[in-house]
């Protein structure tokens, strides 16, 4: 898997409980052209710190032109941001 930690727009589902559950986002290629990828299933779910700002990783699975791929997702709390860790 290769790190990329690029920003993304992502729609999620929040549940009543607070949880988080991804269901699809935009990302920005170097030529300005942008794609749209659905999350087919989420692998699993865990919290982690990386320099004491928390955050919650997802191990994801979609169709990526046409393969299916697992990558990971991460979700900075602090800033709500969504971020493509590792494709």
């Amino acid at each position: 898997m290769k790190i990329l930690m690029k920003s993304v727009d992502m729609i999620c589902l929040s549940s009543s409980r607070g949880e988080i559950r991804p269901l699809k986002f935009r990302i920005q290629e170097d030529t300005g052209e942008s794609h749209i990828v659905k999350i087919d299933r989420i692998i699993s779910k865990k919290e982690e710190k990386i320099a004491g700002n928390p955050m919650l990783v997802f191990v994801v699975q979609s169709v990526m032109d046409g393969t299916e791929r697992i990558y990971e997702m991460k979700y900075e709390i602090r800033t709500s941001r969504w971020y493509l860790y590792k494709l």
